[in-house]
């Protein structure tokens, strides 16, 4: 990366203002260093290749260029250090605790609406209120039981939440096969960097759907999809297919006798929970949209009744809704009586008069976003827009002020990013959204999906708009590598060489959690090493120990363990022994848990 110039506008996510690699990202830029440019594009361009074997694609609706595109993806991966993760869990599940607090809230006694904290006007006025609704008790108490956060990092590095997600937010199955595919493709580059594990996220979320049952323990859960034409397909027969759970369109659906039955060639079988992938508008045309074609007639009534679950509960999307998401730090603090951990990017509702005033007078510097659209829609960046772009926009604005919100523009942190155009490392704007599942507890997936803005100099990072998307690194540690380890790979493991095949073929054997277990429970109950927990508790300036492993062997024989930072290095990685195998090339066919779903949508 000799020629990457990071700038002084824009936090940079792997390199310091004068020039110096951020400790925990040292590992992964000397194996960038030995690597080099020609094979490193030589590998992306077997990514690509892979990426459009296994259909990992998405969809624009209306260009005329084609609505299928191969997800563009950028191998070099963003890495957050155990210490700072730590602190983004903590206020994602503050956050999360608040946004179902509000909800059980406003569909029962609205108690903090009669206290004057949030406008009642806001929240009544809302398109994804559903007073069909009211009073319903939800499984767990539990409305939002998947959650994708929009986080971003202004000009200080300062993380703030941009958007909350609480109704069907898309792209976890990018993050799981972005991971299965940078594996494989560069193996290397995980050597003795303590990644943790992303590979869990569809046991857990099988767990907290099974969870929800009103039968249970017995859980038949079904995935309902819109249908093979809709933009997130990919994602919705991936996910099902991991689970291990059907895939099913309403018309394979009924209800009978108060309950939810699903048609299989064997007969029918009752079902228990529905994770939906389908809006409220059209989940039941007996008591939503009548000219649906996509739900099950009848639903809302059983699910009145507690006799089926569905996931996320109808009328979650009242609470992402962009104007109530001004008032989460008052959620915050009203229902949990605590400071946010993570703060709100300042936010201007078109329905107050003042603020309205202010948009208005100051669109050609601020975002102003309509408040229930998503995938970069419905919206304007006034430095990049004409006046006449602007003049049209605010004829909309003013039409429907309730409908519209305002925002300065952040500088969103750069990280970089290889363009084929140039052959080299350019610095582009990124955001990350975390997966967050809720049950009986909370659970984050390590990371989430950095998305990056891969048009030049733009601040939209959606797929749809020129966007793609990289892995997401959470490390064990806070870096950087143990000089021991970093002088041992230096000088032993070229890329794809014997030393890189050995350590990855540690790093694939890693035993896999249990059903229900994370990874810190699978380490305890084993009895070796420490739990992640425990490693987060370490000061931030402080390695882990050396011999430290986050996954205990099961025997030398098995060696079924993956390094971390300070890790003993198998044999042959500490000796170089040419008797290791050489590294497989990649295969551009296949990448591992990825089948070969229709269609995909945008994030």
């Amino acid at each position: 990366m000799q020629n990457y110039q990071q700038g002084q506008r824009f936090f940079d996510e792997m390199f310091t203002p004068d020039g110096a690699v951020r400790p925990h990202y040292q590992g992964v830029q000397a194996y960038l260093e030995r690597l080099g440019v020609p094979e490193f594009e030589r590998r992306r361009s077997l990514l690509d290749l892979a990426f459009r074997n296994q259909g990992i694609t998405f969809t624009v609706y209306g260009d005329s260029a084609g609505t299928e595109r191969t997800f563009p993806f950028d191998p070099v991966p963003r890495i957050i250090p155990a210490g700072e993760w730590a602190t983004l869990e903590a206020g994602l599940t503050q956050r999360v605790g608040a946004l179902n607090a509000f909800l059980r809230d406003i569909y029962s006694e609205a108690q903090i609406l009669k206290d004057g904290v949030i406008p009642s006007e806001l929240v009544y006025t809302s398109a994804h209120f559903r007073r069909e609704v009211h009073g319903l008790q939800v499984p767990l108490g539990i409305y939002t039981h998947i959650v994708g956060s929009d986080l971003i990092r202004d000009e200080q590095g300062k993380y703030l939440v941009l958007e909350d997600n609480l109704r069907s937010p898309s792209g976890v199955s990018y993050l799981l096969a972005n991971r299965a595919a940078m594996t494989r493709i560069y193996p290397g580059m995980f050597d003795s960097q303590g990644v943790r594990t992303v590979q869990h996220y569809t046991t857990a979320l099988l767990n907290v759907l099974s969870s929800l049952s009103p039968r249970a323990p017995e859980a038949t859960v079904v995935l309902l999809t819109p249908g093979m034409y809709n933009s997130a397909y990919f994602e919705h027969a991936y996910l099902a297919q991991q689970m291990g759970v059907e895939l099913v369109e309403g018309r394979d659906l009924f209800v009978d006798n108060g309950r939810v039955w699903m048609r299989t060639t064997a007969g029918r079988t009752q079902v228990d929970v529905i994770y939906r992938r389908v809006d409220d508008d059209f989940l039941d045309p007996l008591t939503f949209r009548r000219d649906s074609a996509l739900g099950v007639p009848g639903l809302v009534e059983v699910y009145r009744q507690g006799r089926v679950a569905i996931a996320n509960a109808i009328g979650a999307g009242v609470a992402d809704d962009k104007a109530v998401y001004a008032y989460v730090p008052q959620m915050i603090e009203y229902y949990l009586n605590e400071t946010p951990i993570l703060g709100n990017v300042p936010t201007y509702l078109g329905w107050d008069a003042d603020h309205l005033a202010y948009m208005l007078g100051n669109a050609a510097e601020m975002v102003i976003k309509a408040v229930g659209e998503a995938g970069g829609y419905g919206m304007l960046i006034g430095p990049a827009a004409t006046r006449q772009e602007i003049d049209d926009f605010l004829v909309q604005v003013r039409e429907n002020p309730r409908n519209y919100i305002a925002q300065p523009v952040i500088g969103l942190s750069r990280h970089p990013t290889f363009y084929p155009d140039s052959g080299d490392f350019e610095a582009a704007h990124v955001d990350l959204r975390p997966y967050i599942l809720v049950g009986q507890e909370v659970t984050i997936v390590p990371g989430g999906l950095t998305r990056v803005a891969l048009k030049r100099g733009s601040l939209v990072v959606n797929s749809s708009q020129g966007g793609g998307s990289k892995d997401t690194w959470v490390l064990d540690h806070d870096g950087p590598l143990h000089p021991q380890i970093q002088s041992q790979l230096q000088g032993t493991a070229s890329p794809g060489g014997p030393a890189e095949g050995a350590a990855q073929r540690y790093f694939q054997n890693a035993p896999l959690e249990a059903p229900g277990q994370t990874q810190s429970q699978s380490q305890s109950q084993s009895g070796g090493g420490q739990t992640q927990s425990q490693m987060q508790g370490q000061p931030p300036d402080q390695e882990p120990p050396l011999g430290h492993r986050d996954t205990p062997a099961e025997d030398e024989g098995q060696a079924a363990h993956r390094f971390v930072a300070g890790a003993e290095l198998p044999e042959q990685l500490q000796h170089g022994s040419h008797d290791a195998a050489e590294e497989a090339e990649p295969d551009p066919s296949v990448v591992p848990g990825i089948e070969h779903p229709d269609q995909q949508g945008d994030v």
